[in-house]
């Protein structure tokens, strides 16, 4: 083993931390995943309003919504699955036994906005990711 091995193996941690950042700050908080829900909401009415695009300039507004509105869908999961395997504990399930029921609701919902253009779907979406934030903020109380 060579020395440059040896101090290596010296420094390398002996335990393995996780969060949901590099830095393991314990700062959560919902508003991402309500700017990305009013996002998709958005996008959704703006490709209502768009309706079947005939030129060019129709077709690159649709492609740019529907990219919008994709990315969008996947921040809202991707920051309500933060908040409820980092932030949310046994003691918040007390205060609201049907956390896990509207955290599958809002995947289910963010899966329905990725891949379909209903607005109805995007509103709901919303709802369901203003609930999350208001059950957040009471458990912060």
């Amino acid at each position: 083993m060579t020395i440059r091995n040896r101090i290596a193996e010296l420094l390398r941690p002996s335990e393995t931390v996780y969060a949901h950042c590099d830095i393991p700050c314990g700062i959560y908080h919902p508003h991402i995943a309500q700017q990305g829900a009013e996002s998709v909401e958005r996008m959704l009415t703006l490709i209502a309003e768009l309706g079947t695009p005939t030129d060019a300039a129709g077709m690159a507004s649709l492609s740019r919504y529907v990219t919008e509105k994709e990315t969008a869908a996947e921040l809202v999961k991707h920051e309500v699955r933060i908040l409820w395997g980092d932030y949310f504990k046994p003691p918040h399930l007390e205060m609201f036994p049907d956390l896990h029921d509207k955290v599958w609701n809002i995947m289910k919902l963010g899966g329905a906005c990725k891949t379909g253009i209903n607005a109805a779907d995007g509103q709901a979406l919303r709802a369901a990711v203003d609930e999350l934030a208001d059950m957040f903020w009471k458990t912060k109380a």
